[in-house]
């Protein structure tokens, strides 16, 4: 799911010409959207291995995995929309994949709950250390 996303609005942007024929990933605030959605597609990698670390050594509790489930659909959610920001009309379109993606995920989230699911409580538990 993540490095199909991350590839996704690389290859549009490239493509796009904008602002008297420069490429629309030239300008500082599109790199600042596509600076913040790999930083958080990084932290979202390094949460899952920190999870399955925990898994191997048997110490991984459902709040663990229900928290990097949460978090990682939020994030995912979070750069799909962006990434449907920075396509503007192109992101809705058949052309690119940004608005399938993003109903997936919102399914995903839907089927996963959120931060009012009845077992919000455990998750305010301490994770493992």
């Amino acid at each position: 799911m993540i490095p199909k996303l991350a590839r996704a609005p690389a290859a549009a942007l490239a493509a796009r010409k904008q602002f008297h024929d420069e490429s629309i990933a030239s300008r500082q605030l599109v790199q600042e959207k596509l600076a913040w959605m790999i930083s958080e597609l990084t932290k979202a990698r390094l949460l899952v291995l920190q999870v399955g670390r925990l898994k191997d050594q048997k110490k991984v509790k459902h709040q663990h995995i229900s928290m990097a489930k949460r978090n990682n659909v939020w994030m995912a959610l979070e750069c799909a929309r962006m990434s449907r920001d920075i396509l503007g009309a192109n992101g809705v379109a058949d052309e690119y994949p940004i608005f399938h993606h993003m109903a997936n995920l919102e399914s995903v989230k839907t089927y996963e709950g959120d931060s009012r699911h009845p077992d919000a409580d455990c998750w305010a538990e301490r994770g493992g250390d």
